[in-house]
């Protein structure tokens, strides 16, 4: 793996107490010692305390272990809900390998990632904003040699397993005793392939990643952190599941966006923390505005996962007195690679902040990291050929450029769309729509957005005139089983694509067009 290879920095992460030799495992079972009536994860009226998780996942703990082996992979496909925690530290407690994925992505992206990660055992809502997840799994499940057993939180389970039937009368045994080295997490990401690729994570490369964020985001004990991000990111899982446990902190779930409604709660809650992508911070900021709070508790702003304008930042800044705005950038590979400039406004707004326990060098303008917190690895070995350098630097696809010490991330090398904090890779798109009716060729780049960050627009040269348009396009997805957020919002029809003399389709010549006619 590529951190351990370097038996130096390996020692360096042990003496620095970002790696230890400990899971969170036993945090939970301190925790429940010590503070067994402290709230860790508030979720609507329920409220899940150190005891009552440790109880419910040990329960949860002993049915899993009872079906599978330690070191399956159990998937869940919640929304932010408490029992989400009670499934990662149920998995946790038994020595299996968690999987968040998104509630957003439908039969195509889910037959993949559960055949890809050879899942055991999913969790997913009966009903969830009108979509039926309890039929999308029978339809998924049918075509897979290998099928998981589909566990049914909150709703008719529809011939799936019920949760609640984990709990009944737990079967006895020992739980396993995961090392803090192994492999606890296996999150996927958007890759320039068109397939989603496996990140691994340890016990210890999050630990590392939790103490980066208590030294350097003004955490302490007693925190409260609204969580409106998904817990399938690997910073909405976090937030909700390890910091409460490994930082003191309270995780106030939200299980779906409303900026009005996160005022409310913020200000109910007395929430200090809050991380998101651009749209996050641009609608709190007005529903704040129009509620007429500063949010006194707020203490910090967490502001990254796409194109963060300086001007948000000052304007969030000057507005919520309290607290420290500041951009970020990383990586579900290489978690909050720079903590920020919260001391520094300035350098907050027009940089994406100074690195933090992770290494950073610029190569012919490429970011590349590497730090305790990265990945030991992706789950399938040929990802790794050309994903890290000789140095075991991680290779982030992005473009950047150094103002004294801080980060300014200028450019993505990597041909990937960040909409609304999702990745959306546009070859995945291009594969499923080349050749459809009315197709000639195809290419999909992100566009600048004021409201999403960026948005996904088809560049077309049809078959014959005028083309598909955006409905069209709609149609073909959805009935592949997409996700609505991958289905682009514009179409441009064109005689031609540019490319070079290789045959190469030249995107960053598109998307320089299409930004300067959007711009005129």
């Amino acid at each position: 793996m590529p951190l351990r290879s370097d038996d130096s920095r390996v020692a360096d992460a042990y003496a620095r107490g970002l790696w230890v030799d400990r899971t969170l495992a036993d945090t939970l079972r301190d925790a429940a010692r010590d503070t067994p009536d402290r709230v860790v994860v508030l979720d609507g009226a329920h409220r899940l305390t150190c005891a009552g998780l440790l109880e419910d996942a040990t329960a949860l703990a002993l049915s899993l272990t009872a079906r599978m082996a330690p070191g399956s992979v159990v998937s869940f496909m919640l929304p932010n809900w408490h029992e989400a925690a009670v499934v990662y530290l149920g998995a946790t407690l038994a020595g299996m390998v968690v999987n968040p994925i998104l509630p957003s992505l439908r039969d195509h992206e889910l037959r993949f990632l559960l055949d890809d990660a050879d899942s055991r055992m999913i969790f997913v809502p009966g009903r969830f904003r009108g979509h039926d997840y309890a039929d999308m799994l029978h339809r998924v499940t049918a075509t897979l040699d290998r099928p998981p057993e589909v566990v049914v939180v909150r709703g008719d389970a529809a011939g799936h397993t019920p949760y609640p039937v984990l709990f009944d009368d737990p079967p006895p045994g020992s739980l396993h005793t995961a090392a803090p080295d192994e492999v606890r997490m296996v999150m996927y990401t958007s890759g320039t392939t068109g397939r989603p690729k496996g990140v691994l994570h340890t016990h210890n490369s999050i630990h590392a990643l939790i103490c980066q964020i208590r030294d350097h985001w003004r955490v302490e004990p007693g925190d409260t952190f609204c969580v409106p991000s998904p817990i399938a990111h690997i910073g909405g899982s976090i937030y909700a599941f390890e910091c409460p446990l490994l930082l003191g902190t309270t995780a106030v779930l939200m299980e779906r966006w409303d900026a009005d409604a996160a005022v409310a709660l913020m200000t109910a809650q007395r929430c200090t923390h809050m991380a998101g992508a651009t749209p996050f911070l641009e609608q709190l900021l007005a529903a704040a505005e129009r509620a007429d709070t500063r949010l006194p508790d707020l203490k910090v702003f967490i502001c990254g996962g796409a194109s963060v304008p300086p001007s948000l930042i000052r304007r969030a800044t000057a507005f919520f007195t309290r607290a420290a705005v500041s951009r970020v950038y990383g990586s579900t590979e290489v978690p909050v690679t720079t903590v920020g400039a919260l001391d520094d406004p300035e350098h907050a707004a027009e940089t994406d902040g100074r690195p933090g326990i992770a290494e950073v060098r610029l190569v012919d303008g490429e970011l590349r990291a590497r730090g305790p917190q990265m990945l030991v690895g992706y789950l399938h070995p040929e990802d790794d050929l050309d994903s890290f350098d000789e140095d075991g630097f991680f290779r982030t696809g992005d473009l950047g450029r150094w103002d004294g010490r801080h980060l300014v991330v200028t450019g993505r090398a990597k041909d990937i769309i960040i909409r609304n904090g999702e990745n959306i890779s546009p070859k995945e798109i291009e594969d499923l729509l080349a050749g459809e009716v009315g197709i000639a060729e195809i290419a999909v780049v992100g566009v600048p957005d004021e409201r999403t960050g960026e948005r996904a627009c088809a560049v077309i040269v049809p078959t014959e005139r005028p083309g598909p348009d955006v409905a069209d396009l709609s149609r073909v997805l959805r009935a592949h089983g997409v996700a609505p957020f991958k289905i682009p919002e514009q179409v441009a029809i064109w005689d031609s694509l540019p490319r070079n003399d290789a045959g190469k389709v030249l995107k960053h010549r598109i998307r320089s067009v299409l930004t300067t006619q959007k711009g005129q």
